[in-house]
């Protein structure tokens, strides 16, 4: 099976479960933008140490962005067809988030002022995978229905990117012997 379908070249894209919209449309958009999302989480655990506890959470987000992906990128008279936590992002994923992020938080001294992005590579990666998980979630908002879980595994996937990166942050300034 070759890569290109060609069924693309007219400006759509089909979606999952059938149908086909423009590629501006803003559920690609959507989609897109946690495809991006995802990436640079990627080049962030690409950059952690390979199995470390880092990695293991990072990995896991990748995986859930999979669904969440497969969520927006469905017709809403398909939504029918989502199966819980394989196309349908559940309460329960949402939840998943916040012990992982208060475990982190109270790994590390809070900021007392500003954060300013790139004091250690990993947190740089971790900070825009927070910006762009908030683009996100800004393009969701067009397109999740009121009873999907999308906006709220968002938002707290980019307080988790905050907490990463302050935590990546104070174990390198304390290998560093930095204040």
């Amino acid at each position: 099976m070759k890569i290109y379908t060609k069924t693309g070249d007219d400006g759509t894209t089909g979606l999952l479960f059938g149908g086909r919209v423009a590629k501006n449309d803003p559920a690609p958009a959507a989609y897109g933008d946690v495809d991006e999302a995802q990436a640079v989480i990627g080049v962030a655990r690409a950059h952690s140490d390979p199995g470390s506890e880092l990695n293991e959470i990072l990995a896991g987000v990748e995986r859930d962005l999979w669904v969440l992906m497969a969520e927006l990128a469905t017709d809403p008279k398909n939504r029918h067809k989502l199966a819980d936590e394989q196309s349908r992002v559940t309460l329960a994923m949402v939840e998943r988030l916040e012990p992982v992020i208060d475990m982190i938080q109270d790994r590390y001294e809070p900021p007392k002022e500003f954060v300013v992005p790139g004091e250690e590579k990993v947190s740089a990666f971790l900070d825009l995978a927070r910006t762009v998980v908030r683009r996100a979630e800004r393009s969701a908002i067009d397109v999740a229905p009121a009873d999907s879980h999308v906006l709220a595994y968002l938002n707290r996937l980019s307080d988790l990117m905050f907490v990463l990166a302050r935590w990546q942050e104070g174990g390198w300034r304390a290998a560093k012997g930095i204040e």
